[in-house]
């Protein structure tokens, strides 16, 4: 039993326990009613046993086993001609057809929505080798030994049936042309049947011929018009043939996805179905309840009986009007009518159905190929591939070395010098602080600077005659970079510059000068050099930060690799949230534009105390597929997201609000509404939606 079905019926087991009712206080008297006392007692005992084994399973075959004890029991009233006086022993039976009941119902749900999730999954499988060509072609060279064995079959049977014998010489187009005539060239012959056995239901989905005949062209005096024409002409021509042939040889892939598209239009069809009868089956759980709840026996075997004619009307696809709650039965409902009914539904109704459906899918051919079908190419063909890629990795075993020793030693230098060093690197400045310098060092422009001190006031000391106060004013102006007296004395020697040159200081001020432009450019650099020291981590990290992001990217790929895209992965990968996507998708598109029925099934079989609106209420096709999707996102939930967790547990309960029959259209709506604002950014629908 289905989770859905265990949650649509676990209210109703309870509804279906027995009263509390007190034996009858009539004391028989005489063998005869003594007799009919013990058998009683014997009845009441058979009947709490049948109970016990129903509250344990309600499998179909402790059903049937069940109905057939019931039935047994029946018939030995019958021929002791006891009537059930007894109020105990009433309820007993009334809560074992009850319990019948109820079991049989959650049968009919599970049965109903497993052949439609089946005809959905192979739907899907059908729909994804439509979608590509590649993938039709693939699917034509999997079956091809199936359509060579059915083409070789239907040739020989041909052969017997005209009394020739199989000669070389049948194989000839021509000896096949007489042996399998066709009237119409649209029309397949029964060897193309036999390797396309879809086209028997529908014609041929394409046509021979895609090339247009030519448009005729007339003469002008123009020379250069004829020839315009003309080349027109020739070019629309050799289109034509060139489509032709294109058409011709691709004709085998296109009646491949012809056979794909008929087999899923057949599963279509058998989905809904089955979907608008379990919506139909779910619309009659209120009718059950009211069945269950009733106090009356009586009454509640004729609620009974009057539910399994409905369940088996609906299951063997009838339409039956529904008589109203205050109408009365128009034949009192016994216990035997009810358990010969249930008997039908249990060993007749219910196992032909599921007979018929899987006679249909095989006689169809719709389900998929065996395993053994979709594999041969890969294990024909793969076997002796690998030997060849073995062989010449082998023959290659010296230059496949050095290219893996060369592919080893870039990744180590890769490793080591761009991912490793630079990170030292990182931790020796963060360690090491603004200690040493990057362009010059403290030292060297203090030696620059002090030398220019000692130069000036050595030549101030000579020339000018200063003292040590002067002198020291001097220094300090240095410091400061002031040269002025430097300077002044310059000014005078270069008014003489030859003499001044020879016998004066202009040699000594140039020299100063050099010196001062040297220090300045020093100060410079220690400028430019305490700036570098402010930002040497940021360099640090823009120097590292592509061999970062290259590792980053590698180890993204390889996780995706081990446990991403298609595997397990986080929420069940991407492939499972995808599949969610749509699910929840197909749920809103589903009540926004409810599909129309082709079969009419009466949507009047619930019950009058209906809490639901008419005029928001959800047609049982809509209802069934809805159910159908439904049952993928619990499935999900239940597997792929975490264990008690409040994802999964939020995830449900949407999900159960989804599966409510008493919900109108409007008010799931407003669920899926929440399902994309809660989890559309947790499961990241919009990036594998892309």
């Amino acid at each position: 039993m289905s989770t859905f079905v265990s949650h649509l019926v676990a209210d109703l087991s309870q509804k279906a326990l027995p009263v509390n009712a007190s034996p009858s206080s009539s004391r028989a008297d005489g063998d005869i009613q003594a007799t009919a006392h013990n058998a009683s007692s014997q009845h009441k005992e058979t009947l709490r046993e049948l109970f016990i084994k129903l509250e344990q399973s309600t499998s179909p075959e402790s059903l049937r086993e069940s109905i057939d004890a019931l039935q047994t029991l029946e018939h030995h009233e019958q021929l002791l001609s006891i009537q059930a006086s007894d109020e105990e022993e009433q309820t007993l039976r009334r809560a074992i057809l009850g319990k019948l009941a109820l079991g049989l119902y959650s049968q009919a749900l599970t049965t109903y929505l497993e052949e439609a999730s089946e005809a959905e999954t192979e739907l899907e499988w059908w729909s994804d080798l439509v979608r590509s060509r590649r993938s039709a072609a693939y699917y034509l060279l999997q079956t091809l030994p199936l359509r060579a064995t059915s083409v070789s079959t239907t040739l020989l049977s041909t052969l017997r049936s005209h009394n020739i014998p199989f000669h070389l010489s049948v194989l000839k187009p021509s000896s096949l042309r007489l042996l399998f005539p066709s009237n119409n060239t649209l029309r397949p012959n029964a060897l193309t049947l036999a390797l396309f056995p879809h086209l028997h239901h529908q014609p041929y989905s394409i046509a021979l011929t895609t090339a247009r005949p030519p448009r005729k062209f007339a003469l002008t005096a123009s020379p250069a018009q004829n020839v315009t024409s003309a080349y027109d002409a020739f070019h629309q021509t050799l289109s034509g043939v060139a489509r032709l042939f294109s058409t011709v040889a691709t004709l085998p892939i296109e009646l491949a996805r012809g056979e794909c598209k008929y087999k899923r239009a057949e599963l279509q069809r058998i989905r809904d179905e089955r979907a608008e009868v379990l919506g139909v089956l779910t619309a009659l759980r209120d009718r059950l309840a009211s069945a269950l709840e009733e106090n009356d026996n009586d009454k509640a075997i004729a609620r009974l009986s009057e539910f399994t004619a409905f369940l088996q009307s609906v299951v063997d696809g009838e339409d039956v009007a529904p008589r109203a709650e205050d109408e009365p039965a128009t034949a009192t409902a016994t216990v035997g009518r009810v358990v010969e009914a249930l008997s039908i539904l249990a060993n007749c109704t219910l196992p032909s159905h599921t007979s018929l459906h899987s006679a249909e899918l095989k006689s169809g051919q719709l389900r998929r190929p065996s395993r053994l079908t979709l594999l041969w190419p890969q294990l024909v063909f793969l076997p002796p591939l690998a030997l060849y890629a073995v062989r010449s990795a082998y023959a290659s075993r010296a230059s496949l070395e050095e290219l893996a020793r060369e592919a080893l030693e870039t990744a180590r230098g890769f490793w080591e010098g761009w991912v490793l060093e630079p990170l030292r690197g990182i931790v020796k400045t963060v360690r090491a602080g603004h200690d040493d310098g990057v362009i010059v060092t403290k030292e060297s422009v203090r030696a620059d600077l002090d030398s220019l001190e000692r130069m000036t006031l050595a030549l101030a000391h000579e020339k000018l005659r200063l003292g040590e106060p002067e002198l020291a004013a001097l220094s300090r102006q240095v410091q400061m970079g002031d040269l002025t007296a430097v300077m002044q004395m310059y000014e005078e020697d270069i008014k003489n510059p030859f003499k001044s040159a020879l016998h004066g200081s202009l040699l000594r001020s140039l020299f100063i000068q050099v010196q001062k432009a040297k220090v300045d450019i020093n100060q410079a650099l220690s400028g430019i050099d305490k700036l570098l020291k402010s930002q040497e981590l940021t360099f640090a990290f823009v120097g590292v930060a592509p061999a970062l992001a290259i590792v980053y990217a590698f180890a993204g790929y390889l996780r995706n690799l081990w446990s991403g895209g298609k595997g397990r992965g986080r929420y069940g990968g991407k492939a499972k949230r995808g599949s969610v996507w749509l699910t929840v998708r197909r749920i809103e598109r589903l009540l926004v534009a409810q599909p129309d029925s082709h079969h009419h099934h009466r949507t009047a079989l619930t019950t009058s105390g209906s809490s639901q609106r008419p005029a928001a209420a959800v047609s049982p096709l809509t209802s069934g597929l809805l159910l159908l999707s439904v049952t993928r996102l619990r499935k999900y939930a239940e597997t792929s997201l975490p264990a008690n967790s409040r994802l999964r547990e939020g995830f449900l309960e949407d999900v159960v609000d989804l599966e409510d029959p008493r919900l109108g259209r409007a008010d799931k709506l407003r669920v899926v509404d929440r399902m994309w604002r809660s989890w559309g950014d947790v499961l990241g629908w919009s990036r594998v939606a892309a």
